[in-house]
């Protein structure tokens, strides 16, 4: 006889946890909007919480600084790319289901213009772009976590996922750069995010291919 494993039912969210977050949305959205309007270094901590309509206590209730409000929304990206990597067909490589999982969570991102004022205003702003670096710190490590529980076997698991989790952010990187400085030389038109991503991975590979051949030779 099968035994078919029982689905736990999803949590609900209380009362107060819903308030809690509705709370921290609002002063997401006042923040980021008066960002957008004003420019960051120009806008208040005393104008966000007047335009979410809370608390000078109540902002550091959740965000201990300006600068982490902005990078709260950076969050969402890796959520979304943790949730792509766990919805590739658990039969295929590591290295086709990361690079599937960062373009398609690469094209959701380019849709959301919200998202492209964020890099614009976070690329344009001094103290948000020195800041920016730790994100790919962050998304290395929680990638690299994502991959392992994919890639279980083998006594070098983890260290070939964390591997390949440092070379995919680090093209993540590069071609983030790219991407703005063809968005600040007005040059975007006609590609497409996924046609760039695609380039993007292909020059990766290839070089990587390129790279062994030469250490080979080396030897």
């Amino acid at each position: 006889m099968e035994v078919t494993e029982k689905k736990q039912p999803e949590p609900v969210e209380g009362r107060r946890e819903r308030k809690r977050r509705q709370t921290r949305e609002r002063i997401e959205q006042a923040a980021m909007g008066l960002f957008l309007e004003r420019g960051f270094d120009a806008t208040t901590i005393e104008e966000i919480t007047e335009a979410a309509d809370v608390s000078k206590r109540s902002f550091f209730d959740y965000f201990p600084s300006k600068e982490e409000v902005v990078f709260a929304w950076q969050d969402a990206f890796a959520d979304r790319l943790m949730a792509a990597i766990a919805a590739r067909p658990a039969s295929e490589s590591p290295v086709k289901a990361v690079e599937e999982a960062l373009i398609a969570t690469a094209i959701a991102s380019a849709g959301d213009e919200r998202t492209l004022a964020l890099g614009e205003l976070i690329h344009c702003t001094p103290t948000l772009k020195a800041r920016d670096q730790l994100k790919y710190a962050k998304l290395e490590q929680k990638l690299t976590g994502a991959l392992i529980v994919r890639e279980v076997s083998g006594p070098d698991a983890g260290m070939r996922m964390r591997l390949l989790s440092t070379i995919v952010i680090g093209a993540l990187r590069v071609g983030s750069e790219l991407w703005q400085e063809r968005i600040a030389g007005g040059s975007k038109e006609g590609v497409s995010m996924e046609a760039f991503a695609r380039e993007i991975f292909g020059e990766l590979w290839k070089m990587l291919a390129e790279f062994g051949e030469e250490a080979k030779a080396g030897l």
